[in-house]
C-alpha cells in the first residue's frame, strides 16, 4: 500500500532518481521542477526593505512631517508606527519559521494559516496595497521630477533645467514613463530585479551619507521657497541652533501646499506611516529566495531596526537645523542643503524606483500566487502564465496595467491614506494568523522564531485597527467591508483545498474545553434535549428517516450509527475507514447535522451495545435510540431522489458523490437474508432499555414526503399522538413517564420551523363508565401545565375494548411506572382481533396524518416471547403510515422555570 509523507511537501527530502531510467525521462523531469530559488538574505529581504521603506518617506516627507508635527509628535508617530509593524514583523517571523514557503509572501502565510476564504480576501487586498503603493512611489518620483525640472506656472524660470512642462496630463505622462521601465525590469524577473536593486540600495546609502554630512559641513543660508498665488518667500537653514530645535519641538499644523488641505496628527500619520510599508517587501519575494524560512525574519528585523534608527537620527537633525516654514514650504529642501544638490535628486529617483519595482514585482508575485491556488477560478487564469525561467510575465502584465489606473489620481498624499488602510488591514490579518495558530495549541505549531506571544500578536491587531479609523473611518470601513464581501463570497465559490483550515483547529479547541466543562452531575430536567443514536442499516433505504432524525433532534446530538459484521482479525485492515468519506458525504446532501459512528463486530446486537456504550463523549452522548422497523417489507433506494447522488447530473460535485456511491451496498431486494433475526432485534430493544435509554421504532418512513406534504393547499398536517399503552389500556391513565416522553417528542417535532403548521392531535381513549368529562380535564390541565399546544380527541372505545383480555381480569392498582414497564407473559395471550381492531381504530381517525407517535410497550423479559411480541407490534401498526413508537424512561418534562 503506497503512503505518502509530508516530509516531501516541506523539501527535507529528495528521491533519487533510478539509474535505469533514460535520459528522456531525466529530462522530462528536469523540465517539471521549478527554477531554482537564487536569493539570499541580503539580496532577497534586506535590500528590498530597506528600499521600500526609505523610498518617499526619507527624502520627499520626513521634513513634512516634522514640519506639521513637530519633533515630539515626529517621534511619538514613530514609536506608534515601529511598534505596530513590530508586532507584525514577530508575527510574520514566527509563521515564516513554522514550514517551507511558496510564492506569495504574505497571502500564502495567511492563507495556508486561515484558509482559503481569508486568505484569498486578504489576498487581494495586499495585491490592491501594493498595487497603489507602486502608484503613490511613482507619482512621489514624478513629483520630485516637476518640482526640480518643472517649468515654473509664473512662466518665470530659475534655472535653466527648468524645461518640463507642468500639467495633470503631462504630470500622468511623466508617471506612465517611469512605470514603464519598472515594467521592464520586473519582466526580466527577480535576478535582475536584485541585482537592479542593489545598485540602487548602494546609491542610497551614498546619497544618505552626504546628507548627514551636509548638516554639519553647510553654512547657514536662507533658502528661496514658491509660496501659493506664485508668491516668493525665504527660509532658512540655520545649522545646529537651539532655538531652531526649540521652535520645532511642538506641532503646528497648516495647510498641505500639494493638495490644499489641512493637516492634522491623522492626515501626516498616513503620510508618515507609508515609510513603514516596506516590511513585507522581502517577504514578497518568497517564491524567489534560496531559503524563505531562514531568511525573512533575519533580513525583515535588520531593515526594520536600521531604517527606525536612520528616521530618528535625522528628525532630530532636521528638528535643530532647520526652520519650520522651509520643512512646510518646501519637501525639496534636502537638495537645497546637501553638499552637492544633485546627490538628493539622484537619491529621491533611486529609492522611489526601486520602491515602486518593489511594490509592482511584489503585486505580481501576490496575483500569480492568488491564480496558481485557484482561488477566483478562471478569473485569474491568464495570471497562471510564466515564462521559462519561471517568472510570472501575465502577473506583471497584468499588475502595470492596475498601477496605471491609479496613477490617474494625479496626487501623492490622495492615495497615502488609502495605501496605509490597505497595508494596515494586511498586518492586521497576519497579527490574527498568528494568533489563530497560537491559540489553537496545534502540536505542528512549532515555529524556530519564538520571540512572540499572544499577546503581542492582539496588541498588533489593537493598534492596526485603532491607527486605521484614526486615518480614516470611511477607507477603513470601506475596506473592511469590501474584506468580508470577498470573504462570504469565497467561501461559498471557493474550490475546497489540502492546505488545512485553522477554523477546525479552534473548535476543536474550544469544543474540547467546554466538554469538559459539561458536566453530566449537573444535568436537570429543565434542559433535557433528545441525543439519538440511529442505527441506519443501510444509507441507500433510509433517506427519509435520516432527514425526519435531524428535524427530531431539536439541537441536540444526532449520530448516525452503522454496523458492520466481521472479525478485525481476519481483515487485513479496517474496511471501515474507507467508508467514512461516503457516510459525511451523505451527512452534507442530505443536510442534516449528524456525526457518523462506524463499528466492526460479530453481531449486530453487539454492535449496538458497542455504539450506544462509546458514542458521545462527556455530557453529550446519546439518550436516545431510533431503530427501522422489523418487517418483511421490501426497502426502497432512496438515494435516487437526491440530486446531489444522481449521477445522470456533470457537475463536478455530483460525479465526486457519484464515485462513492459503490461503498454503500445495494438496497435489499425480497430474496435477500436479513442480517439480524427478529429476536435479535428485540434483544436490542431490551438491552437499549437496561443501559437507561428511550428507544424509538420508525415504521413506514420511505412514504415520508414532507415537501408534498406541506404543498398541498388547503389541507390541514396533522401529527397524531396516542399516549396510551395499547397491550395495557388504562383510560384512565396518561401520566405515566413513557406517555409523558411521547408526548414531549410530538411536541418537539411541532416546534421545528418546517413543522410548525402542523397541528398536534392527542387522542384519549375512554370507556362510557368512565368519568369522560374529568379524565378530558384532566389531559387539558396537564397539556397547559406542559406548555403543550394541541386539541384533544375523545373517543369511546368499548367495542375495542371489549376484546382485550383485561376486561376478565381484576384490574391492578397502577403506578406510575406499572403501565411504562409491565409486559407479563399473558400478554402474549392478547388477541390478533383485539390488534387488529386498535389498528382499525387508528385509521379510521379522520385522513391519514403525517406521523403518529405510538406508545411502545416494553418486550418481555422471556426471551421466548420476542418473536410474539414482534407480532403484535407489526399488527398493530400495520398501514398506518408513518408512525414512531416510543417507549420512554428518561423524566423529560417540567412544570417549573
Amino acid at each position: 500500500m503506497a503512503e505518502r509523507t509530508p516530509l516531501l511537501n516541506y523539501r527535507l527530502y529528495t528521491a533519487p532518481e533510478p539509474a535505469s531510467s533514460g535520459g528522456g525521462s531525466r529530462a522530462r523531469n528536469a523540465g517539471q521542477q521549478p527554477p531554482p530559488k537564487k536569493l539570499s538574505t541580503f539580496f532577497g529581504v534586506v535590500i528590498p526593505t530597506l528600499l521600500s521603506m526609505f523610498s518617499v518617506v526619507l527624502f520627499l516627507r520626513l521634513g513634512f512631517v516634522v514640519g506639521q508635527a513637530g519633533l515630539y509628535q515626529s517621534i511619538l508617530m514613530f514609536i506608534v508606527a515601529y511598534f505596530i509593524i513590530s508586532m507584525t514583523v514577530l508575527s510574520v517571523c514566527a509563521i515564516s519559521t513554522n514550514g517551507a514557503l511558496d510564492a506569495g509572501g504574505a497571502y500564502y502565510m495567511i492563507s495556508r494559516a486561515l484558509g482559503p476564504e481569508f486568505g484569498g480576501s486578504i489576498g487581494i487586498m495586499f495585491f490592491f496595497a501594493n498595487i497603489c503603493g507602486s502608484a503613490l512611489y511613482v507619482l512621489g518620483l514624478v513629483e520630485s521630477i516637476v518640482d526640480i525640472f518643472g517649468f515654473p506656472p509664473t512662466g518665470q524660470t530659475t534655472s535653466s533645467t527648468q524645461v518640463l512642462p507642468q500639467s495633470y496630463w503631462y504630470e500622468l505622462l511623466y508617471g506612465t514613463v517611469v512605470l514603464l521601465l519598472c515594467l521592464l525590469v520586473c519582466l526580466v524577473g527577480a535576478d535582475i530585479y536584485a541585482k537592479a536593486s542593489f545598485i540602487i540600495f548602494l546609491i542610497v546609502i551614498l546619497v544618505l551619507g552626504t546628507i548627514f554630512i551636509s548638516f554639519f559641513a553647510v553654512s547657514p543660508k536662507s533658502i528661496n521657497i514658491t509660496m501659493s498665488l506664485g508668491n516668493t518667500s525665504e527660509a532658512s537653514f540655520t545649522g545646529f541652533k537651539l532655538s531652531t530645535l526649540k521652535s520645532n519641538l511642538p506641532p503646528d499644523y497648516v495647510e498641505d501646499y500639494t493638495t490644499g488641505k489641512m493637516m492634522n496628527f491623522a492626515a501626516v500619520f498616513a503620510v508618515m506611516f507609508n515609510g513603514c510599508t516596506g516590511i513585507m517587501a522581502g517577504s514578497n519575494m518568497s517564491g524567489d529566495l534560496k531559503n524563505p524560512s531562514y531568511s525573512i525574519p533575519r533580513g525583515t528585523i535588520t531593515a526594520v531596526i536600521f531604517t527606525y534608527i536612520i528616521y530618528n537620527i535625522l528628525s532630530l537633525m532636521i528638528s535643530c537645523t532647520c526652520e519650520r516654514l522651509l520643512l512646510q514650504k518646501d519637501y525639496d529642501f534636502l537638495k537645497d542643503i546637501n553638499v552637492w544638490h544633485p546627490f538628493v535628486i539622484i537619491g529621491i529617483y533611486s529609492s522611489t524606483l526601486s520602491a515602486a519595482m518593489s511594490n509592482l514585482i511584489g503585486a505580481s508575485r501576490i496575483l500569480y500566487a492568488l491564480a496558481k491556488d485557484d482561488i477566483f477560478g478562471k478569473l485569474l487564469m491568464p495570471a497562471k502564465k510564466t515564462s521559462r525561467g519561471g517568472n510570472p510575465w501575465a502577473a506583471v502584465l497584468i499588475s502595470w496595467v492596475l498601477v496605471q489606473l491609479v496613477l490617474f489620481t494625479g496626487k501623492l498624499n490622495t492615495i497615502a491614506g488609502i495605501v496605509t488602510i490597505f497595508f494596515l488591514l494586511v498586518y492586521a490579518a497576519m497579527d490574527l494568523a498568528c494568533l489563530a495558530l497560537e491559540w489553537a495549541s496545534a502540536p505542528n505549531f512549532r515555529p524556530t522564531f519564538r520571540y512572540f506571544t499572544w499577546y503581542t500578536c492582539v496588541l498588533g491587531i489593537i493598534g492596526c485597527g485603532i491607527m486605521m479609523f484614526l486615518i480614516s473611518p470611511i477607507y477603513a470601513s470601506s475596506s473592511i467591508a469590501f474584506m468580508l464581501i470577498m470573504l462570504l463570497v469565497l467561501h461559498y465559490v471557493s474550490p475546497s483545498s489540502s492546505w488545512g483550515y485553522i477554523s477546525q483547529a479552534l473548535i476543536f479547541h474550544q469544543v474540547r474545553k467546554y466538554l469538559l466543562m459539561l458536566d453530566v452531575r449537573k444535568d436537570h430536567v429543565k434542559f433535557w434535549r433528545p441525543q439519538i443514536l440511529l442505527m441506519v442499516a443501510n444509507p441507500r433505504t433510509s433517506t427519509q428517516l435520516i432527514s425526519f432524525t435531524n428535524d427530531l433532534k431539536k439541537s441536540g446530538l444526532f449520530v448516525l450509527g452503522h454496523v458492520q459484521k466481521g472479525n478485525l482479525d481476519e481483515m487485513p485492515s479496517d474496511p471501515l475507514q474507507a467508508q467514512y468519506d461516503s457516510w459525511l458525504s451523505l451527512v452534507d446532501a442530505l443536510n442534516v447535522k449528524s456525526f457518523v459512528s462506524l463499528t466492526l463486530s460479530d453481531s449486530v446486537r453487539h454492535g449496538v451495545q458497542h455504539l450506544l456504550f462509546i458514542s458521545g463523549l462527556g455530557g453529550m452522548r446519546p439518550n436516545t435510540l431510533i431503530l427501522g422497523f422489523y418487517d418483511d417489507c421490501v426497502p426502497e433506494n432512496g438515494l435516487q431522489q437526491i440530486p446531489a447522488f444522481t449521477c445522470n447530473s456533470s457537475s463536478t460535485l455530483n460525479e465526486q458523490d457519484c464515485s462513492l456511491q459503490p461503498n454503500f451496498p445495494p438496497a435489499r431486494n425480497a430474496s435477500s437474508p436479513k442480517a439480524l433475526s427478529g429476536k435479535e432485534y428485540v434483544a436490542i430493544i431490551s438491552d437499549s432499555i437496561k443501559m437507561l435509554k428511550n428507544v424509538c421504532l420508525a415504521r413506514y418512513f420511505c412514504q415520508l414526503n414532507k415537501t408534498e406534504l406541506f404543498s398541498r393547499k388547503n389541507c390541514e398536517v396533522s401529527i397524531d399522538v396516542w399516549p396510551l399503552n395499547p397491550l395495557r389500556p388504562d383510560s384512565a391513565n396518561y401520566v405515566d413517564t413513557c406517555s409523558l416522553f411521547l408526548l414531549q417528542m410530538a411536541c418537539i417535532l411541532n416546534m421545528v420551523r418546517s413543522w410548525g403548521s402542523a397541528k398536534l392531535r392527542i387522542f384519549l381513549c375512554v370507556e362510557s363508565g368512565n368519568s369522560v368529562g374529568e379524565q378530558d380535564k384532566k389531559l387539558k390541565q396537564l397539556l397547559s401545565q406542559l406548555r403543550i399546544k394541541g386539541s384533544i380527541k375523545t373517543l369511546h372505545w368499548d367495542n375495542v375494548a371489549a376484546l382485550h383480555w383485561h376486561k376478565q381480569m381484576v384490574q391492578e392498582d397502577s403506578s406510575e411506572g406499572n403501565f411504562a414497564n409491565t409486559f407479563p407473559s399473558n400478554a402474549m395471550k392478547i388477541s390478533d382481533d383485539y390488534l387488529m381492531a386498535v389498528n382499525r381504530m387508528i385509521l379510521e381517525q379522520g385522513a391519514h396524518p403525517a406521523i403518529r407517535f405510538l406508545y411502545l410497550p416494553r418486550p418481555p423479559a422471556d426471551i421466548t416471547l420476542h418473536e410474539r411480541y414482534l407480532e403484535q407490534l407489526d399488527i398493530m401498526t400495520k398501514n398506518l403510515g408513518p408512525t414512531l413508537l416510543i417507549h420512554g424512561i428518561s423524566a423529560v418534562t417540567s412544570t417549573d422555570l
